[in-house]
């Protein structure tokens, strides 16, 4: 068996489903119809049951190079050799995305640039992650994979054949030769032939729905093309007809390659989302910040919460709650990582962040971010029960922000963000004069704000710890300035940054916490977490030290792909590993950018006029 690394592929998608498709031309990653649907390729996590869309020369390219179409989600994977060159652009198109269908297409166009190439193609569809068979029809260019509730069709320039229940091809192509494939699902009636003109028409459109799209953002500082390219990845993972952004498009890959910490993060968390809103805000996508903003304010209203409380930590991508952890065990799992994991159990925990994340999201929303967005009197109710809830709970242990399932603490980082909560609810509550019992949230409040730092602070440690009574550090903690709980330049969280250069960074990279000091009740151990090292520089550049923030931002550009795109973690051997790409992580990396940028921009006045000044008083 063979697998490609995690880090050798490329993202396309249409806003209600995306694909993975690797270096050597394999889409071996696609759900379908939605990204919370059952699998129809997914040979990287079975090389062998999993199901594969290979495109690629018959001769294998001496070098392999992969792009995307400058702007857009669209991407080429190019063929080198003696013989030739040839690339392979995918793309799927995008119709009406907000609209709910079944209708997804993969376009697999390959072009001539040089000499010839022969190619070898094979369609090898398996249905519900491989647990279901399919009838095959070849005619001639067209196949249709059957498989009861759901179809495939498949409509090529060059003639097919049947092998098995899969479909192949060859063919050859020469400079200027155009050649490819339409797949297709949830077409009505029989597959239609496709010709070169209704292709180009479908590249034009999607490069134009890009283009379009990007034009909005603001952004103008040091880093635009990670910017865009996080940007243009976070949409890509964003189901349109409900605005819900998923963690990652896949499930199982491994955060430790042999282990078993394989989860499934085609679901919307309510923390990541939450955090969607200020970066997209900060780049001027203010449709999709609205978007989510309608998502998290009916999840508050509908409080499909139980022992998490009135909201659930995660979501399926249309707002259903029914997240059942299963395992696929027929499944050999990435490089032998084992158990396949579909659903989430972790959709059960009381993780109280979420409370404060959800708030502050909403408050930034409510306070004319978006003009005249805002919570009406219903939705106000609502945020009025939840807040007043918290108010109940927030002292009790939970499972904290990295779901772990070594049991209940009381988190720090929770307790932290429950103080954003009650102190955003309060400033939305007297901004518009709305009806609260606000003594009763103004002295909760004050007293998460007390607790922290007395029992959320360790003397001899010199630093916040994750847990009351703890000795043990959390990188969670970097949001403590970032969301106002502290000063930057407060001596405590210099303190506290110090201990974590010690303890969690290595080499710019840092890791969220220590399994060993504080066992999380999962076998096996994990790399650095790559949305910990963006919110460290975040917190390197408000506390002042910039030419740490800049080294260490530019460093961890360095791991991302030859694409930009970055997984959840980074192993010791500097390889990504978990799911991919992560939602979070590039979140982090637009974060950190705007905050660098801001204070870089600062030195940088402040330098000049202190050189005004200076020439001033020569002269």
């Amino acid at each position: 068996m063979t697998y490609p690394l995690i880090a050798e592929h490329g993202l396309i998608g249409d806003l209600q489903t995306a694909a993975l498709v690797a270096t050597d031309g394999t889409i071996d990653w696609f759900c379908c119809p939605r990204f919370d649907s059952p699998s129809v390729f997914a040979s990287l996590l079975d090389d062998r049951r999993g199901g594969r869309c290979a495109l690629a020369p018959v001769t294998p390219a001496r070098t392999t190079k992969q792009m995307y179409i400058p702007d857009t989600a669209i991407l080429v994977t190019r063929f080198l050799s003696e013989s030739g060159i040839a690339e392979v652009v995918d793309f799927m198109p995008i119709d009406r995305p907000h609209m709910v269908s079944d209708r997804r297409r993969i376009v697999r166009a390959v072009r001539g640039i040089r000499g010839e190439v022969e190619f070898a193609a094979s369609v090898e569809p398996r249905f519900d992650y491989g647990r279901r068979s399919h009838r095959l029809h070849v005619d001639g260019t067209t196949a249709v994979f059957d498989a009861g509730d759901q179809s495939l069709q498949l409509t090529s320039v060059a003639p097919l054949e049947r092998d098995g229940d899969d479909v192949r091809s060859r063919f050859t192509v020469r400079a200027g030769d155009t050649n490819g494939f339409l797949l297709e699902s949830g077409a009505a009636g029989s597959p239609q032939r496709i010709g070169g003109g209704e292709v180009i028409q479908l590249f034009l459109d999607t490069v134009a729905y890009w283009q379009r799209w990007l034009e909005q953002s603001s952004y103008q500082g040091r880093w635009r093309e990670a910017v865009e390219r996080s940007a243009i990845t976070l949409k890509l993972m964003t189901y349109a007809p409900s605005g819900g952004l998923v963690a990652a498009p896949t499930a199982g890959l491994p955060e430790q390659v042999g282990g078993s910490r394989n989860w499934d993060y085609r679901f919307t968390w309510v923390r990541d989302g939450s955090l969607s809103v200020y970066a997209l805000l900060g780049l001027g996508f203010t449709e999709e910040a609205a978007a989510f903003g309608d998502w998290l304010r009916a999840r508050v209203e509908e409080r499909a919460g139980d022992g998490s409380g009135p909201l659930r930590i995660m979501y399926r991508v249309d707002g259903s709650s029914d997240l059942t952890e299963e395992t696929l065990d027929h499944l050999d799992g990435y490089m032998g990582s084992r158990p396949v994991r579909i659903g989430n159990a972790a959709a059960d925990h009381l993780q109280l962040d979420i409370y404060g994340e959800a708030m502050n999201s909403l408050y930034a929303l409510d306070t004319g971010g978006l003009g005249e967005w805002g919570i009406g009197h219903d939705g106000w109710n609502h945020i009025v029960g939840m807040v007043d809830w918290l108010c109940e709970h927030w002292q009790e242990p939970d499972e904290g922000i990295w779901e772990t399932r070594g049991g209940r603490r009381r988190f720090t980082y929770g307790q932290v963000m429950s103080w954003v909560a009650l102190d955003r609810a309060v400033r939305m509550a007297t901004a518009r004069g709305r009806p609260a019992d606000l003594d009763r949230w103004l002295r909760e409040r004050d007293r998460i704000h007390a607790q922290v730092m007395t029992k959320g602070w360790n003397d001899r440690l010199g630093a916040f710890v994750q847990y009351e009574g703890g000795d043990v550090l959390d990188a969670s903690l970097v949001f403590m300035p970032l969301t106002g709980f502290v000063v930057p330049n407060d001596p405590r969280w210099q303190s506290t940054m110090s201990a974590m250069d010690r303890t969690l960074v290595d080499d710019s990279l840092v890791y969220r916490y220590d399994p060993k000091a504080s066992p999380d009740g999962l076998p096996g151990s994990e790399g650095t977490f790559s949305l910990c090292t963006f919110l460290y520089v975040d917190a390197l550049a408000r506390a002042g030290r910039l030419d740490d923030a800049r080294l260490t931002f530019t460093k961890m550009l360095t791991y991302g792909n030859h694409l930009g795109l970055y997984s959840e973690e980074i192993d010791p051997t500097g390889q990504q590993v978990g799911n991919f790409p992560q939602a979070f992580t590039h979140l982090a990396l637009i974060g950190a950018v705007v905050t660098l940028d801001k204070k870089l921009d600062t030195q940088r006045t402040e330098m000049m006029r202190r050189l005004g000044t200076a020439a001033g008083l020569i002269a």
